[in-house]
């Protein structure tokens, strides 16, 4: 949630131009990771909570990458920006960590297999040229 809260103080900064553009869209990338949490969670069951892991991870990839992306336009300092990327860092990590645990268990239930169901973490961010 404290990375919602930063994005929002981050983005009131931007151009007003960009209000409905990249403001709108690392707002509502940043709010869906937890959202989708709590959505998946509420479920009760681990296969939705697994799916709805990985929809939060894709979110989470989003804002990662337009956090990028208004740096690269220059609405925003390394400085400020720096912590807001640490911390997707960390909660892909998170993330990743939580899927594999979550997609075991439930294999264990259903007798499936979870190899194509892990993401790869963050380990390091697009190169600038991307």
């Amino acid at each position: 949630m404290e990375m919602v809260v930063g994005c929002y103080r981050l983005t009131t900064e931007f151009p007003k131009e960009e209000l409905f553009g990249l403001v709108a869209q690392i707002r509502r990338s940043a709010v869906s990771v937890p959202s989708k949490l709590a959505e998946g969670h509420g479920r009760g069951i681990d296969v939705d909570f697994v799916r709805f892991l990985h929809i939060s991870y894709g979110s989470l990839s989003e804002l990662e990458t337009q956090l990028i992306l208004a740096k690269r336009l220059a609405m925003t300092d390394e400085k400020s920006i720096e912590p807001l990327l640490i911390e997707c860092d960390r909660l892909a990590r998170m993330l990743s960590g939580l899927i594999r645990a979550r997609s075991k268990a439930s294999n264990r239930l259903t007798g499936s297999s979870a190899n194509d169901q892990r993401p790869t973490t963050n380990d390091q961010r697009p190169p600038e040229g991307a």
